[in-house]
């Protein structure tokens, strides 16, 4: 799937050192509010790329948005279709299926930003939980949702 990739928003060296903080955390086991750390497969180096992320269950189905855009960690995504999530020794291997539609994206978008907003509303350009749904379709095609399917 080809997908635009205009909107991108770079973490500050600060936020860089947070986000490690973050993922080693959680490869010890420490969740801060559901945050697992993701590792998916470079397109380019072929190397497991580790990334704190927010999985999101929504609708009894599990997703996981990025919130800066078309990040990197979504374009190894793209290509490998699928990663690990970790929290501690509990690992879950998945596949991964981007959700295209505007519409489903937006009620996805809804319910991540009622409970991550206070996270990530400084990525989403003014929209937030309470915005209209025009402008939440309209945010859609800037952050990247994936339904994630955990392996048995």
């Amino acid at each position: 799937m080809s997908a635009p990739t205009s909107y991108y928003m770079q973490a500050t060296p600060l936020a860089t050192r947070f986000n490690a903080l973050v993922g080693k955390l959680a490869r010890l086991g420490i969740s801060l509010a559901g945050t697992a750390e993701l590792s998916v497969r470079g397109r380019k180096s072929g190397e497991m790329q580790r990334i704190p992320v927010n999985p999101h269950t929504y609708e009894d189905a599990q997703y996981l948005v990025s919130a800066r855009g078309h990040s990197q960690w979504v374009r190894n995504m793209r290509v490998a279709g699928g990663g690990e999530l970790r929290v501690g020794r509990k690992v879950r291997t998945f596949t991964a299926t981007e959700i295209s539609d505007p519409v489903e994206k937006a009620a996805i978008l809804r319910a991540y930003l009622e409970k991550w907003g206070w996270e990530v509303n400084q990525y989403f350009q003014g929209v937030t939980a309470k915005s209209s749904e025009a402008e939440l379709q309209a945010a859609a095609a800037d952050h990247p949702v994936f339904r994630i399917a955990v392996s048995k």
